[in-house]
């Protein structure tokens, strides 16, 4: 998720709340601030990964393969092989650990990969954890503890100054630097050893793992092994290096983060209400013997229909050596970190930005573009540009969130500008179908009983497939905000067989999982999706009336570069 424009407010607010709110945060906007002098030692990238196992495995499945092509590639299509591949590479490790997010949750999944990261950090692996602020409050801030760890370092990228018992406040205390504390680092990096790595849409935590209660996000990753991990080792060292990383120790005590725990959901429950209110080729690695976290029995949720799913606890393991690797020619795209420090017109004049990168590649598609941005504010530049495309006779199929479905609704207004001008150009448009379950098994399935949690689905893959052989995949929507604003990674694969096996993941989620949106009559129309037994409409499906009220009251107003 991206840092998106403030929901509206609670209507039981009265005017005499909110000035004090705001009297409050002008105050904390005079009194907060970041340490001026903060120690960074520098450090870099494991030098001789063909020295350990994982980079030893490497080298022999290149040379098995008898291919002149330098990295390794595996789709990660599932969330089930998300948790799990992420948990081979922490077991494997013998020397590093790069790991770089722009949200980490604080909750039971991710404690179970904590716990593997402690065991590693253990056995004497060096683990650097770089992590974008603006999600470490709350809950959240629980997850710095593991800075205190030994072996184990955490930095903050463009931290926010201020109290994290509330994000709000934090923000209200960051009011004076607010161009700065809208831009983000949104990459996300996982580095084993520096030969292998993990890169894509996901951020950690449950949602992205099929494990929510709610709603889980339909994502994607890919494994990515040989020169190419050294080069997303080369950024992660970029962004480390950075003065805007703040070691966690400059900005909080393990104290400061212990008393803001908030109460566990036992305590929470036993409380009086009234205290409850203020309160490539990876190694042979072999599953090992499940955690206590995972042996605790099934959880169950319960859908609007009053339907009982159960949530299967992940495996903690996988066998890397298994999958199927392919190895093909491919380039990095990612933002410098900089680009967080830099003006947004000094970012649109340089044009060097992933993004950037991402539409110069459209721009030489031929026959066919396949576009999957759960954030899609395509802003008048871009249509320029998918106009030149279609002018040209290329297909151009896009696959987005519906209104009901995208976690940031806010994002949806920009989209909504441009839904008719995009279809009138001839490009299909799909939009994501809320009520259907995250899919363990295959990209946009709506799964079975007993295979994943939740009863919704929100997109959150980022993916674009040129041509059937091109094939890019990372961190970066479609939108003004990954373009100017928000750091971004992604990775550009030469491979007609990964972009057919991705081709193959989306088309079905497409038909089956997605409305069809068509203009009919210059109205718009939402076909159902193949087999759901739902009924075509004329209004945003699956939608509350509160959610198209505020798309009908906000649209006009709220700036693209926000959303």
């Amino acid at each position: 998720m991206n840092l998106r424009a403030p929901q509206a407010a609670c209507p039981t607010f009265t005017a005499w709340r909110w000035l004090a709110l705001l009297t409050l945060g002008a105050w904390l906007t005079g009194c907060a601030s970041l340490p001026s002098e903060v120690d960074r030692p520098v450090s870099t990238a494991l030098a001789n990964p063909e020295q350990t196992r994982i980079g030893n495995a490497v080298q022999q499945r290149a040379a098995r393969a008898g291919t002149r092509n330098d990295s390794g590639f595996a789709l990660v299509n599932s969330a089930e092989l998300a948790f799990t591949s992420r948990m081979a590479l922490i077991n494997a490790a013998q020397k590093t650990l790069d790991i770089q997010y722009y949200a980490i949750h604080a909750d039971e999944t991710t404690e179970r990969m904590f716990d593997a990261l402690r065991a590693a950090a253990a056995r004497g692996v060096r683990i650097r954890i770089l992590l974008d602020d603006f999600n470490t409050a709350g809950k959240n801030a629980q997850v710095l503890k593991i800075a205190f760890e030994p072996n184990i370092e955490l930095r903050l990228f463009n931290p926010l100054p201020g109290n994290r018992r509330s994000l709000f406040f934090r923000i209200l205390g960051s009011l004076k630097d607010v161009d700065r504390i809208q831009r983000r680092m949104h990459n996300k990096i996982f580095v084993a050893d520096n030969a292998v790595a993990i890169t894509g849409g996901r951020n950690l935590g449950e949602t992205y793992f099929g494990q929510g209660e709610g709603t889980n996000f339909v994502d994607a990753d890919v494994l990515a092994a040989g020169r190419i991990a050294r080069e997303l080792s080369h950024s992660f060292d970029q962004y480390w290096n950075n003065p805007l990383a703040y070691p966690v120790q400059s900005l909080m005590t393990r104290d400061e983060i212990e008393k803001i725990k908030p109460p566990s959901r036992a305590a929470a429950a036993a409380a009086p209400p009234v205290a409850a209110a203020q309160a490539p080729d990876g190694p042979s690695v072999q599953p090992t013997p499940a955690s206590p976290a995972a042996t605790q029995g099934m959880r169950t949720t319960t859908a609007p229909d009053g339907t009982v799913s159960v949530i299967e606890p992940l495996p903690d393991s996988t066998n890397l050596a298994l999958l199927d690797w392919t190895w093909a020619p491919a380039v990095l795209l990612v933002d410098k970190p900089s680009k967080i420090a830099a003006d947004a017109d000094d970012v649109q004049q340089a044009q060097d930005t992933t993004v950037d990168g991402l539409l110069q590649l459209m721009s030489q598609a031929s026959g066919d573009l396949l576009i999957v941005s759960p954030y899609f504010v395509p802003g008048q530049r871009m249509m320029d540009q998918f106009a030149a495309i279609r002018q040209k006779g290329v297909r151009i199929r896009v696959l987005t969130n519906s209104l009901a479905s995208n976690d940031a609704p806010a994002a949806h207004i920009g989209y909504a500008r441009y839904r008719k001008e995009l279809l009138a150009l001839g490009i299909e448009i799909y939009e994501m179908r809320a009520e259907q379950k995250g899919s363990l098994t295959s990209f946009g399935s709506t799964g079975s009983s007993g295979s994943a949690g939740g009863s919704r689905a929100s997109l959150h893959s980022k993916i674009v497939v040129l041509d059937q052989r091109l094939l890019v995949i990372g961190s970066m929507n479609l939108d003004l905000r990954s373009q100017l604003q928000n750091t971004e990674v992604a990775l550009a694969i030469r491979s007609s067989k990964l972009a057919g096996e991705t081709i193959a993941l989306i088309e079905p989620a497409m038909a089956r999982g997605a409305y069809k949106v068509e203009l009919l009559d210059g109205q718009l129309m939402w076909r159902a999706p193949q087999d759901s037994k739902l009924a075509d409409t004329r209004s945003e499906p699956d939608a509350s009336t509160g959610l198209k009220l505020m798309l009908k009251l906000l649209g006009p107003f709220a700036p693209e570069e926000m959303l």
